[in-house]
């Protein structure tokens, strides 16, 4: 039995310390918040305020669960590989260059067992997809479109009014969003990026585009009914759900809680009277080591969907949803359509389930859309699997990104960033970008 702590008992901590214990082999012996409803989330476990606290003493768990905010990842990863946890960590690794590799360092030099939650990689569909690929069946690949579709109401839940609306305060959007399909054209493509270049911006969600008659907050404004970012559109269907998004707003999810949220918390703004300023669209063209080429669009401007991907070999294509994959192939003609769905693990946690049941309220008729299974479509499950599985054996083959990748994923998006800002092409060189 694996023991735990868990440093950040938010959404993502709790999600990925559930997915363990009801796998029945490990147990949460710790955990730090500072706010005590998400402590209270597992009884039993010797709460902490901070994780100062649990570090301070000598090792308490096998592995150790990081999933404070993006800009407090760096110090408790510090600590606790030095203490000898082994750490599953979640992405973003950290909000600067040398942050990153401060962390990466810390794990290497103390050997760690470590694991950054690259979740895409875990599912049953890149798995399906990577083993058509390795085995050659569109022969060489040569170039990809893949297409992180975000959503309209979750651009304007967490890049709006949420937490990660300003670079300042969290990171830029490439980074906090996209850091997993940067990680997973690594991943699938199996060749690190030499070259970088990138556009977009902040288009939208801007104070010149409020509607006349608009109020700064949803339920004082008139014209509330007609916006397709009304905050109670996307909340109120969903009171009385212990369930993301509204788990975030207050500690208080029925109807009355989310209201009074509505009227003093940052989810009732206007989304032109907000103070964001990461971007809602975004493309990313890379160059791989060989010669092969990706291009990248991350927009908010679509249903909260799976992310599409096209790729195109010299034997072959494949276009796959996050569901299904349909493999055209340039020999014989044929045409296949494989569904991962059914490959994937039978056991769903109650995490999952509840996501799920969130899919299918935020999918009613006031919000006309369809989301990724909960669970990012069985990666969170598959990825908790691993790293047990890694910490029990000591074996860390398990794991699919190594340190070293890990922080080649990231140095792509700040690679990316620099390119957008500045309008050059960047090229990375070892692990350290350069623009020219």
């Amino acid at each position: 039995m694996v023991t735990l702590a868990v440093v950040g008992a938010g959404s993502r901590g709790t999600s990925y310390a559930r997915h363990a214990v009801e796998s029945g082999r490990a147990e949460v012996v710790a955990v730090a918040d500072p706010l005590a409803v998400r402590r209270g989330r597992f009884p039993g476990a010797t709460p902490y305020t901070d994780w100062r606290e649990l570090a301070a003493l000598p090792r308490q768990a096998d592995a150790v669960i990081i999933a404070t905010q993006d800009a407090d990842h760096v110090e408790p990863a510090e600590r606790f590989a030095e203490l000898g946890y082994d750490i599953l960590l979640e992405k973003p690794m950290a909000v600067s260059e040398k942050d990153c590799h401060r962390i990466v360092a810390a794990a290497e030099r103390h050997d760690s067992i470590f694991a950054v939650c690259h979740v895409m990689r875990y599912t049953p569909y890149t798995r399906t997809l990577k083993a058509l690929l390795d085995a050659g069946r569109i022969g060489e690949i040569v170039s990809v479109q893949h297409l992180e579709p975000v959503g309209w109401w979750h651009q304007a839940h967490s890049y709006v009014r949420g937490n990660w609306r300003r670079a300042d305060r969290s990171t830029f959007m490439l980074l906090a969003k996209s850091s997993h399909d940067l990680d997973w054209l690594v991943h699938i493509t199996g060749k690190p990026v030499t070259r970088v270049s990138s556009f977009g911006g902040l288009h939208h969600f801007r104070p010149e585009n409020k509607p006349e008659g608009a109020a700064d907050r949803c339920l004082d404004c008139a014209v509330e009914a007609d916006c397709p970012y009304s905050a109670p559109r996307i909340y109120l269907p969903l009171a009385g759900q212990d369930v993301w998004p509204v788990s975030v707003l207050s500690e208080d999810v029925s109807e009355r809680g989310l209201l009074e949220a509505l009227r003093t918390g940052p989810y009732g703004r206007c989304v032109y009277s907000c103070d964001n300023d990461v971007v809602d669209h975004q493309v990313v063209n890379m160059e791989f080591e060989g010669g092969a080429t990706a291009s990248f669009t991350m927009t908010a401007f679509t249903p909260a969907a799976h992310r599409q991907t096209r790729i195109f070999g010299t034997r072959g294509s494949i276009e796959g949803d996050g569901e299904h994959l349909t493999i055209h192939d340039f020999v014989t003609r044929e045409v296949e359509t494989v569904d991962t769905r059914s490959m994937g693990p039978e056991r769903r946690s109650s995490g999952q389930e509840s996501e799920e049941r969130a899919d299918e309220l935020r999918s009613g008729r006031d919000h006309e859309h369809t989301t990724a299974a909960g669970g990012h479509g069985g990666g969170d499950q598959a990825l908790v699997d691993a790293f047990l599985t890694a910490v029990t054996t000591r074996d860390r083959s398990p794991i699919l990104s190594s340190p070293g990748e890990s922080l080649h994923s990231h140095l792509i998006a700040w690679a990316a960033e620099r390119s957008r800002l500045e309008g050059e092409t960047v090229t990375l060189e070892g692990t350290t970008p350069h623009a020219r």
